[in-house]
């Protein structure tokens, strides 16, 4: 019986439900189990989550009290957007005179198409004065008659002044009604978009409330002492009561666990992510250290939902292959599960005799232009796990590794057809099938300005080796699968750090203003249970919008790696410079602290002068944060508010655009401050002076400073 405290995590699929166990203390996987995902149980999807935390606790041989942390991720709220089941709201209107013009005009919600043939159920009332009590009350009383379950309040400028919403959250609560105010969700100017977000959230509140409840009372009462976390949208977690506050930012939170999988299992710092299944692969990105994330489109419009950047192709390890005109011409996006057929290399050899080349249509509508081989066995689908393991390129421990003959096998009637032998066709189709997927990576990879000496392509989900190894190759980019990628998205949940993010437009914000948005991230991010001496904010000014957004994170008790391999200076150059693609003679050690090590060369551009590119490798011997062109300063806190500066005012720009401060980073112990969001050198200098605050005067800090052009 081991005493080792475990983190758990919980990922609820369509189909399956996969929990994991992950040591506290190394972040080694323990344990893993999957069950059924309980749609249909009286205590819906919480039925499974106990259920798999129950077995797990039992294969691992853990007690309840063991959980130092468990968190589960759901596509409940996801599901129920599009499903269609959703909660009727009554959206309350607030305000007199012209402004009440803008607001009777959010009636209009009720005319938005939730899906085909049914639009979003929406009652509206609107109050002249929200400080008349009984008015309020009446509009209340109004919409609760008309069927409303749950009750937004929405105002021009509520942000500034919610005292008109925090009246009808009172008349709710007195009725016992849930309720929504639109300036909780968000802090942003915009009426329309501000409460169709709020009207979105409220739409699932009682369905997400129920589920909360069941879980909760499921998880207390087998003894789990750790607080129930959820994960969010953007790749981090936050508190039950959170959720009960805001479940919107559960909805798209499937692909987000996947990525901070990646992100804190494979210390992904520079790369992509490409989480393949058996229909399609979901492909989001990770650039300095940081999950990329922008506002979602909730019922067909933009909204003020934070969300991970995930875009999916109909591509994964079932996807059917097509020909037309002896030629493999795409593949997928129908997949052998639709078409209800066996992947041809999963069969037994001795199935497979007399295997003859035949298309076939998956479903009525489909072209009859996708690939089958008819055998001694039945039918089968040729897809891209064939190809894949034709190729040996799928690791013989892996979920969909099959016997690399029967796969060759299996492909020879394809490849009779396309004129080629059996390692061409398998090419053929692994190019066909990734083409679309590179598409995508290339535009993220633009998108997103990502340092492409260093980009990584990362595979995960069941079906990984069938995508991201060939992409590397297509590509010549450095690609690997995550380690035990099949539960990738449950390894991420229990792994992932308490997140908060907190915007506010500020015209002319200053370094008050946004110290203020700072410290209030931060808060966020303790209460919901962060160390307080563990918590990171990332904080961005952008002029052109007048928003300040900082963004939180923290771990809900101090981790730390298992100290019993370290990577030595030897390797960490090694590492270093292939990172660089340099040869280790060129390869300089730029600065050192107990938990980094930094390193540089120079790459000379004919026409364009010369570069710095730097690598930030840590202890583990793990490639922490890249810089295309940066230079470095090692100085001490006690120095470091002259240093700093100095760097700052030789580095920055002035022109036509206005005052541009450089991008600043901090190696400060174990964290890397990032201040590369604030322009202004003011709030800039006044923001490294927090992240320095009780530190000892001695202790060495280390500046990256990259110039904005």
């Amino acid at each position: 019986m081991t005493t080792h405290r475990i983190r758990v995590g919980i990922d609820v699929g369509g189909t399956f439900t996969d929990a994991v166990a992950v040591d506290s203390a190394t972040l080694a996987l323990v344990g893993q189990v999957k069950v059924p995902t309980s749609h249909h149980h009286e205590d819906g999807v919480a039925h499974g989550i106990v259920t798999a935390l129950d077995k797990l606790l039992t294969e691992t041989g853990h007690s309840a009290k063991d959980v130092s942390f468990l968190a589960h991720g759901t596509t409940q709220a996801t599901n129920a957007l599009l499903e269609g089941d959703v909660a009727t709201v009554g959206l309350i209107g607030l305000g007199g005179g012209a402004g009440a013009l803008f607001t009777k005009r959010l009636a209009s919600l009720a005319k938005t198409e939730l899906i085909p043939g049914k639009h979003f159920p929406l009652v509206y009332a609107h109050v002249a004065d929200p400080a008349d009590r009984a008015a309020v009350e009446r509009a209340v009383e109004e919409v609760v008659r008309a069927g409303a379950e749950v009750v937004v309040a929405s105002q021009p400028f509520s942000v500034d002044r919610p005292e008109g919403e925090d009246a009808v959250r009172e008349a709710a609560a007195a009725r016992g009604v849930p309720m929504t105010a639109a300036h909780d969700i968000t802090s942003l100017y915009g009426l329309q978009k501000r409460t169709r977000t709020a009207v979105v959230n409220a739409a699932i509140l009682p369905r997400m409330f129920a589920t909360a409840d069941l879980v909760d009372a499921a998880i207390t009462k087998a003894g789990v002492e750790a607080p129930l976390m959820v994960m969010r949208c953007d790749g981090g977690v936050m508190s039950l009561d959170e959720m009960r506050r805001r479940p919107l930012l559960t909805v798209l939170s499937g692909p987000a666990a996947g990525v901070a999988g990646a992100l804190m299992q494979e210390r992904v710092s520079e790369g992509v992510f490409l989480e393949t299944g058996g229909t399609s692969t979901d492909i989001s990105v990770v650039r300095r250290g940081k999950v990329a994330v922008r506002h979602a489109t909730l019922l067909g419009k933009t909204s003020y939902l934070s969300a991970l950047d995930v875009r999916t192709v109909g591509v994964g390890g079932g996807s059917m292959v097509r020909m037309s005109g002896g030629k493999v011409t795409m593949v997928g996006p129908r997949s052998a599960h639709i078409a209800g057929l066996p992947y041809a290399c999963f069969a037994a050899p001795g199935e497979l005799a007399g295997a003859k080349l035949a298309t076939m249509r998956p479903t009525p509508d489909d072209a009859d232009d996708h690939v089958v081989i008819d055998a001694a066995g039945g039918r089968y689908a040729l897809t891209m796990t064939c190809a894949a393991n034709a190729l040996g390129r799928v690791p013989e421990d892996d979920f969909a590794h099959a016997d690399r003959e029967t796969a060759r096998t299996a492909l020879a009637p394809l490849a009779a057809a396309l004129g080629t032998d059996v390692d061409g066709a398998a090419t053929a189709v692994l190019d066909a099938g990734t083409a679309r997927v590179r598409e995508v990576v290339d535009a993220m990879i633009s998108d997103y300005r990502l340092d492409k000496d260093a980009v990584l392509l990362v595979g995960g989900g069941g079906g990984a080796a069938s995508v991201t190894p060939h992409l590397a190759v297509a590509t010549g980019l450095e690609g690997r699968l995550a380690r035990h990628h099949e539960v990738i998205s449950p390894i991420g949940v229990a792994l992932a750090l308490v997140r908060e993010q907190v915007e506010r437009i500020i015209p002319g914000a200053g370094q008050e203003d946004i110290l203020a948005v700072r410290a209030e991230a931060e808060r966020a991010v303790v209460a919901q249970g962060a160390a307080a001496d563990a918590v990171e904010v990332e904080v961005t000014v952008d002029p052109q919008t007048n928003t300040v957004r900082a963004v939180a994170t923290g771990a809900t008790e101090l981790r730390t790696q298992d100290r019993a391999h370290r990577a030595d200076d030897a390797e960490r150059l090694r590492l270093a410079a292939t990172s660089l693609k340099a040869p280790e003679g060129e390869v300089r050690e730029l600065a050192r602290t107990n938990a980094y090590t930094v390193y540089g060369a120079e790459k000379h551009r004919r026409l364009r002068g010369t570069r710095h590119p730097v690598r930030v490798v840590d202890a583990d011997g793990v490639v922490r944060l890249h810089a295309p062109d940066a230079r470095i300063e090692t100085t001490t806190v006690g120095a470091a508010a002259h240093t700093l500066a100095t760097l700052v005012d030789e580095s920055t720009a002035y022109g036509d655009g206005g005052v541009r401060a450089p991008a600043l980073r901090l190696l400060i112990g174990s964290r890397i401050a990032d201040l590369s969001g604030v322009l202004d050198p003011q709030p800039l200098l006044a923001l490294a002076r927090t992240e320095l605050e009780g530190r000892p005067a001695d202790e060495p800090v280390v500046a990256l400073v990259e110039e904005r052009s």
